[in-house]
């Protein structure tokens, strides 16, 4: 089983290794699409939208079909400011625009509603039952994300940049009532084992939550599956 990961930035280039090894632990990280052999992973970052499709899925098609051997091509993006079927059929288009081909390889398009800093919103443990930031203390009486769906959040009014950035600004505050500094660049705890169960608990806390995470981790369970049996 390999599979090839394009993702959209910078977070997610440091975030999905360490979430792979945890959820997907048989599978070994290759440096080179062309390494691939068994059981392994490629993962490139896009750079960023609109550079993944723009740039990057043609690069990354014509490494799949020179090799050969990958079972699984999954594009990750975020949704942003558009809805989870638009984004898929986006990608699904330009495919198609461009005559795009991955032979026998399946192709597997995970959409972050509204992006990763939303899915990492759901972890209930770094919730702050007393906030102490003024500004945050705002957010969650605009949108409560313990008892909220996350995906589901929009923005205030007031709020003049995009809904994926009050989404990150939100997880910024809320973690750093924690002390954990998290940034686009360095995700800090949010790539350990531990933030990871903490979303797992949300999804069984909340089973109609987070639709999108819960999706990617449904993938990644059918895979490791896969494997080991």
């Amino acid at each position: 089983m390999n599979l090839y990961f394009l993702v959209e930035g910078k977070t997610e280039r440091k975030l999905y290794p360490k979430w792979i090894e945890y959820l997907i632990p048989s599978l070994k990280r290759i440096d080179a699409p062309n390494d691939a052999d068994k059981n392994c992973y490629y993962l490139i970052s896009g750079g960023g939208y609109p550079g993944l499709l723009d740039n990057h899925l043609l690069n990354s098609t014509q490494d799949i079909n020179n090799v050969g051997t990958y079972d699984y091509f999954i594009i990750v993006l975020d949704s942003d400011e558009v809805t989870i079927n638009e984004k898929v059929e986006e990608v699904e288009n330009r495919i198609n625009e461009e005559n795009i081909t991955i032979g026998n390889c399946q192709l597997k398009i995970i959409v972050q509603n509204r992006c990763i800093e939303t899915w990492l919103l759901g972890n209930r443990n770094v919730f702050p039952r007393r906030p102490t930031t003024p500004e945050l203390i705002e957010y969650i009486k605009f949108y409560n994300v313990f008892t909220k769906d996350p995906e589901y959040m929009l923005r205030p009014a007031q709020f003049q940049e995009t809904i994926a950035i009050f989404h990150s600004e939100y997880l910024r505050l809320m973690l750093a009532e924690k002390n954990i500094r998290y940034t686009k660049k360095y995700p800090k705890d949010t790539i350990k084992p531990y933030y990871i169960d903490g979303l797992k608990n949300r999804l069984i806390q909340t089973s109609d939550h987070l639709f999108t995470l819960k999706n990617f981790f449904d993938f990644c369970e059918n895979i490791n599956q896969t494997i080991v049996s």
